[in-house]
């Protein structure tokens, strides 16, 4: 399985999306289609840490005040659930292997796991 986790809005998730053309990837645009709780719980089991899949450069991070607050495991899987801002995008998975966010070592990880496949 293929999927990305992506904001249709975002034009580095367009840019890296577009790069990626004709990988097949099942797409779910973030804003459009909240992310479930399996869905963050399957990105979880990849990962051990909802911290991982949080944005700390999301604007409602500081508007909340959240900077300033002692945010616990458990707080960064609701926040979000409640606020697909704050998921670090764009996200993929590939086979058994997760890519989280838009760093260039990470997408380079990914085109290595997309060219051996």
């Amino acid at each position: 399985m293929k999927k990305a986790y992506h904001l249709s809005t975002c034009s580095t998730c367009q840019r890296i999306l577009k790069e990626l053309k004709d990988r097949n990837f099942l797409l779910q645009d973030i804003k459009n289609e909240a992310i479930t709780e399996q869905q963050i719980e399957e990105m979880y089991a990849y990962t051990y840490s909802y911290e991982s899949l949080f944005s700390k450069r999301a604007m409602k991070f500081k508007s909340m005040g959240l900077k300033e607050k002692n945010l616990k495991e458990e707080d960064f899987k609701n926040l979000i659930l409640e606020e697909y801002t704050f998921l670090k995008r764009p996200v993929f998975i590939v086979a058994d292997e997760i890519f989280v966010g838009n760093s260039k070592k990470t997408i380079e990880a990914l085109n290595n796991v997309l060219e051996n496949e």
